[in-house]
C-alpha cells in the first residue's frame, strides 16, 4: 500500500449543499458528493456538523456512519445497503 494513503489523516470536514470536504494531514483536499453516503446525505447540516475525527476516519454517532480515510482515498462510497 502507498505510504502516502496509510498515513493520511482527516484533520477538518466541512459541508456544502452537495459535498463533504475533507482536510487531509499532508496537504490535500477531498471533494466527495454526498450522494456517496445516504446517511450523510439524508442528515440535516446539524448532524453533520458532529463529526468525531479519529486517525482511521471520521465518525457521526447521531446517525450512526462512519468513513475510514483509506476508504475516501480509494472512491469507496457506502457499502451498506439496507431494503427500502
Amino acid at each position: 500500500m502507498n505510504t502516502l494513503v496509510s498515513d493520511a489523516q482527516a484533520v477538518h470536514v466541512s459541508f456544502d449543499d452537495d459535498n463533504m470536504w475533507v482536510d487531509l494531514s499532508d496537504g490535500r483536499q477531498l471533494g466527495v458528493p454526498l450522494a456517496y453516503f445516504p446517511r450523510l446525505l439524508r442528515s440535516s447540516p446539524e448532524q453533520r456538523e458532529r463529526a468525531i475525527i479519529s486517525a482511521s476516519g471520521i465518525h457521526w454517532d447521531e446517525i450512526d456512519e462512519d468513513i475510514s480515510i483509506t476508504g475516501l482515498l480509494a472512491g469507496v462510497g457506502d457499502r451498506m445497503r439496507k431494503a427500502s
